[in-house]
């Protein structure tokens, strides 16, 4: 059967399913893909802020920039910069999800077992979730205040002197660490306990009959069962981290100096911070970006295949 004939079928099948989604399908093609194509073809242009079509009163300026090919790529690929950003960005994004992920799992399995006050717990660690992102960051950011911050007064209780949380290198680096586990840690549980409680309760009691530890039902049940949703929210959250803007931008912008600065962060100050703003430049590392995330997505694809989980 040709692709056509299968599309033909498919959709005298699911026509109904098609006509519902279509609306949406349409709003998101006009919302993403018109930036989307906007975006590749300013990476391929020398568009700044000077040679743009801008209005400047009741004067019409039209554009003067000019397309450029791949210069713009080989710029970015060949500065020390972007290699800089891209190595502090796969730092952050796997200690963000490997933090994220094993505390989500560890909260989850507690939360799986029969315990008084449960319920109150599970609201309790979704609260993160349900503030606002920056709302969230802007509560860290007063706590992480180097002279008036609850964390350095309860150091100082301690008798210890006050930690720079957000003007060393070191330490900022840690604490937008911190506070991004702390925020995507909700959806870790909530996703992984949804899992949990999908494992058939006969496989712990029979394996704990036949005599296995703790660990061994942990190794041998629940890891195996959790492969499908761990191996989705991996990858969603690898995505999302890379791509968190606001916690680095409200949290520290990028600093002290561009210790925190990651790849999204860099584009946006080339693209509205910097002067003169360079709008080629910024879209090129937008560009890269969504390659990179790309790689990545269809390489954790075939990984996961290989291990016969395909979704």
């Amino acid at each position: 059967m040709t692709l056509t004939a299968r599309t033909r079928r498919a959709f005298g099948t699911h026509w109904y399913a098609w006509t519902m989604t279509a609306p949406v399908v349409l709003v998101i093609g006009v919302i993403i893909g018109i930036p989307l194509v906007r975006g590749v073809y300013f990476s391929l242009t020398d568009a700044n802020e000077a040679n743009v079509e801008r209005s400047i009163g009741m004067n019409h300026i039209p554009a003067t920039y000019h397309f450029t090919g791949l210069d713009n790529y080989r710029a970015v690929l060949t500065d020390g910069v972007f290699w800089g950003r891209l190595g502090w960005t796969v730092v952050w994004t796997v200690g963000c999800v490997g933090l994220t992920f094993l505390t989500g799992l560890a909260l989850a399995t507690l939360l799986n077992r029969q315990l008084r006050g449960r319920t109150a717990y599970r609201l309790a660690l979704i609260l993160p979730w349900a503030i606002p992102a920056f709302v969230s960051v802007f509560t860290w950011r007063m706590l992480y205040n180097e002279k008036n911050g609850i964390l350095n007064k309860l150091l100082a209780g301690g008798g210890i002197d006050a930690v720079p949380w957000l003007n060393d290198p070191t330490w900022a680096k840690l604490s937008v660490i911190a506070v991004n586990v702390w925020l995507g840690v909700p959806f870790m549980v909530v996703a992984l306990l949804g899992g949990l409680q999908s494992i058939p309760g006969e496989l712990y009691e029979a394996a704990e009959m036949d005599g296995a530890s703790a660990w061994q039902r942990f190794r041998h049940i629940t890891v195996p069962g959790l492969r499908a949703v761990s191996g989705t929210v991996i990858l969603l959250s690898t995505i999302w981290t890379f791509n968190m803007f606001p916690v680095i931008f409200l949290l520290t912008r990028g600093g002290p100096g561009d210790a925190t600065e990651i790849l999204v962060t860099y584009a946006y100050r080339l693209s509205f911070v910097d002067s003169p703003r360079n709008f080629s430049a910024s879209a090129t590392w937008g560009v890269v970006i969504l390659a990179l995330l790309a790689l990545v997505a269809v390489g954790y694809r075939r990984a996961l295949r290989k291990q016969g989980e395909v979704w």
